[in-house]
């Protein structure tokens, strides 16, 4: 069997081993997921597969289901044993996020070698034993430290990841019109671009939102970030080739409490959907992984961490790399939803792309990248100037929302006297920060905020420069 998710299928008595062949064969033939081709012969219904894909990450009792080398996990005990002084089964198994019985069992082994003496015990099982590490096992100890420093959580296998990702999927996520415009409620926003804006975002493909500045892109794609509801699983760490590849980063992964279930792998943590934004500092090394010279590990490539979450690429073609040498780095991705990272040893590996992009920018798609990869870039959301009746509501939301009575006959004033006789478009950030303006001045005089005329000139030359 070389398909994982095909194995984890087989073990579940979800599926028989003869069907599960005939699959793999019609896969071979036609492509397609294993999934679909399994509906596709009857061999499965949709809802016993998507109650599967549900599942969460199931403890691993043994060191087979662990998906790791017996040698791995030893080399990781032996290094938290070092810092540990005399320690129980139990707070190993804490420290390592295994099971006691997998722990229990690779113990065995390091005792039978010496590594690790008995002190004593409360009672005739190994969990009641308390533990110490031998001057033999510190020596061993050190020199695993020296290779490798990682003393974190057991990490996952590369290919128990690749299905947790498939299971997951950001696709998986149902966005439906009434939670839509819920969300975007706390903005005015042109109907039209709602309406474009729902399946965009229920697709989980890549989109472009893109228009003049200060019209509110970058508060869309922030809205999008919270829009998407659900909570994943995203593994501590991922082991690829005798590699360590941390993935949890507590800076973009938040994490969930639940109540504890002995049940679930404490390998993979409980997090909400992952949402990593960046802007002007992007570069192609966050692409990669990154591997550190000190600790001799690395660390995931930014895409890895948005894995069945969302990636947005804010003010998107100001960065320092050209934005075509970055979009050439993701054309693959975005076609096949599949990446590829490559270790320093040289060997390359397959990771699943599953995240909804967004791409935010000022400039023209056209102008940035050419043809080949728009098409790969299925939505393209043009964020406009608001028109006046927009801009008015915009500017009543801001002096409600700020404590100012809004005033008619001086927004008109505003209208005809600066907007229109000096011929400045509408930006849906103006309202918010004229209001401010006229807060942090009235402060300063120590009179109570108002939206008179004099109070508008004042922001007016304030904010804007004369040309």
């Amino acid at each position: 069997m070389s398909d994982p998710l095909g194995e984890k299928l087989l073990r579940s008595g979800i599926i028989d081993a003869k069907k599960l062949e005939k699959a793999l064969e019609k896969q071979k033939t036609t492509g397609g997921r294993l999934g679909e081709n399994l509906i596709a012969l009857g061999y499965l219904d949709k809802e016993t597969l998507d109650q599967f894909f549900k599942r969460n990450p199931p403890n691993a009792r043994t060191v087979e289901e662990t998906g790791l080398e017996v040698s791995q996990i030893e080399d990781l005990l032996m290094k938290h044993m070092l810092f540990m002084g005399d320690f129980k089964i139990a707070d190993l198994a804490e420290r390592s996020k295994l099971s006691s019985s997998v722990v229990e069992t690779v113990m065995e082994a390091l005792r039978r070698d010496k590594f690790i003496e008995v002190k004593g015990g409360t009672g005739y099982a190994a969990v009641t034993y308390t533990f110490k590490i031998s001057d033999t096992g510190k020596i061993r100890a050190g020199e695993l430290l020296d290779l490798c420093r990682y003393t974190g959580p057991a990490p996952v296998s590369l290919d128990d990841y690749r299905i947790m990702v498939q299971t997951q999927t950001v696709k998986s996520a149902i966005v439906s019109e009434e939670l839509v415009k819920k969300a975007f409620s706390h903005l005015i926003l042109n109907e039209t671009v709602i309406k474009r804006l729902g399946p965009a975002i229920s697709s989980g493909k890549a989109m472009f939102i893109y228009g003049p500045p200060g019209n509110g892109k970058t508060a869309i794609a922030e809205t999008i970030s919270r829009l998407i509801p659900d909570t994943i699983y995203i593994p501590y760490a991922l082991t690829v080739g005798g590699e360590i590849i941390t993935v949890f980063d507590p800076v973009n992964h938040t994490p969930v409490q639940s109540e504890p279930d002995e049940s679930i792998d404490k390998r993979w943590v409980l997090v909400k959907r992952p949402v990593v934004i960046t802007g002007g500092e992007l570069t192609l090394r966050m692409l990669d992984l990154d591997f550190n010279h000190i600790s001799k590990y690395y660390e995931a490539s930014l895409q890895m961490k948005a894995n069945n979450g969302i990636f947005i690429a804010d003010d998107f073609g100001r960065q320092q790399v050209e934005p075509q040498n970055f979009l050439n780095r993701w054309i693959v991705p975005l076609d096949r939803r599949i990446d590829f990272m490559t270790l320093h040893t040289g060997m390359k590996f397959a990771i699943p792309f599953d995240m909804l992009t967004i791409f935010s920018t000022n400039l023209e798609p056209k102008s940035l990248v050419d043809e080949a990869f728009l098409r790969r870039i299925p939505y393209k959301i043009k964020i406009d100037h608001p028109s006046e009746r927009e801009y008015e509501a915009i500017f009543q939301m801001f002096c409600r929302d700020s404590g100012i009575d809004f005033n008619g006959e001086t927004f008109n004033y505003l209208m005809d006297n600066y907007y229109r006789k000096n011929n400045i478009k509408l930006n849906a950030c103006h309202p918010r920060d004229i209001v401010e303006q006229i807060i942090v001045n009235a402060r300063y005089y120590r009179r109570p905020p108002k939206m008179s005329k004099e109070a508008i000139h004042e922001a007016w030359n304030n904010y804007f420069v004369e040309m």
